[in-house]
């Protein structure tokens, strides 16, 4: 049975909604599924890293043995014997983590939308990096903070800059490890430092780690976490040492903050997958990230040598870039009166892709500068698409 047609509804959306944004490179990526395009613009891990036949008999496994618990409903805060092993990972001597402080959730993206729905309310300052990832600007921006830029320089973030924002900020977010967008890393005596002046204002500082095991000499940095367990709130993820598709990451905090973020992941999705937990628990509880991460390591530093050897080739004088050691970002920065929004249409049409920089910018953006991420694309076609790229600057010296 039909109702009698009616005008169409006239939809009124939250003041919240109305200021939502599609992430920059989620519209990129729609261009760069084309094969022709050598893309430089996905922050996406190699899908030749991926442990198909691992994860696979790890699924058969979980569901043979354990198949009516694995499909579940499982606890808001996560399957405990996975929670165990990120603690007993993370814990060093003098600084023990509890699993109690561990709340899994659906991706480190979720994470950083519970820390933002719990931490921040409308108008409060929120301390981020200059540039800064942009899926936490994102993140964030749904609960329309005030963005203060923190300034980096050649070595990360300036713990000094920190001083004069901190008191009334709400919380701090950084990734002191092979940083998205720039690929840099912050030195020990900053790590340490930034600890003392964010526990001498009690500003919470957000440590989001999603690449420091991609060292690629394989020496890991000390975790800010480890250094004051009561001031620092440490995020994880799965996706870039197992596959980002099981949408598995887990945030560390204190445990009062920790009570308040399992409240608001109820309020969202109930819990993560158990299933996916389970299994991820089966692939890792004997050892295998030792085995595998070497090999992901180990393409990811080829892959960075072949973009740091073609841009000394084709790059003209006045052009920089970071140098990063780990991770899947170089960070180029261009003669001022370039502007990479412009570039990137002329790349488009020559076959390449990239991401602006601007949009990685809380405040004021530096449109002259670009990320490009090398993991996914082979060597020869990263020297093809640098060099195309190098030819379009060029013409604009």
């Amino acid at each position: 049975m039909k109702i009698n047609p009616s005008p169409p509804i006239e939809w009124r959306f939250s003041q919240r909604a109305q200021q939502l944004q599609s992430s920059f490179i989620r519209e990129i990526l729609k261009i760069t599924q084309r094969p022709e395009i050598i893309s430089f613009a996905g922050g996406l891990p190699s899908p030749a890293t991926f442990p198909v036949e691992k994860m696979q008999a790890a699924f058969d496994k979980v569901l043979a043995n354990n198949g009516k618990v694995a499909l579940q409903y499982g606890p808001t805060d996560g399957y405990l014997p996975l929670r165990q092993w990120i603690a007993d990972s993370l814990s060093i001597e003098g600084s023990t983590i509890s699993p109690e402080q561990i709340l899994m959730t659906s991706g480190s993206q979720q994470a950083l939308d519970l820390l933002g729905k719990v931490l921040i309310d409308e108008g409060s300052r929120v301390l981020v990096e200059t540039p800064s990832y942009l899926g936490a600007l994102q993140a964030f921006s749904v609960y329309r903070p005030q963005f203060a830029s923190v300034d980096t320089d050649d070595e990360g973030l300036v713990p000094d800059s920190v001083t004069p924002l901190a008191d009334g900020a709400r919380l701090l977010y950084a990734l002191p490890n092979f940083q998205n967008p720039t690929g840099r890393s912050l030195s020990v005596a900053r790590r340490l430092e930034l600890v003392e002046t964010c526990a001498r204002h009690g500003l919470p500082l957000i440590e989001d780690d999603p690449y420091g095991a991609l060292s690629y000499n394989g020496a890991p940095s000390p975790k800010m976490l480890n250094m004051n367990p009561d001031g620092v709130i440490y995020m994880g993820s799965f996706s870039k040492v197992l596959t980002p598709g099981i949408r598995l990451g887990y945030v560390v905090a204190p445990l009062p903050l920790a009570r308040r973020l399992e409240l608001a992941k109820q309020a969202a999705d109930l819990h993560t997958s158990q299933l996916t937990q389970m299994v991820v628990h089966e692939v890792v509880k004997d050892g295998f990230l030792e085995q595998h991460i070497p090999s992901i390591r180990q393409l990811y530093g080829d892959q960075c040598q072949a973009m740091l050897a073609a841009l000394e080739t084709h790059f003209p004088a006045g052009v920089s870039w970071t140098r990063p050691q780990g991770g899947m970002f170089i960070w180029v920065t261009l003669p001022q009166h370039i502007d990479a929004m412009q570039l990137l249409d002329e790349a488009i049409a020559n076959k390449v892709a990239f991401v602006p920089g601007a949009p990685f910018y809380a405040n004021t953006p530096e449109t002259n500068t670009l990320r490009l991420s090398f993991v996914t694309v082979p060597p020869e076609r990263i020297r093809e698409g640098v060099a195309i790229l190098g030819r379009l600057i060029k013409a604009k010296m």
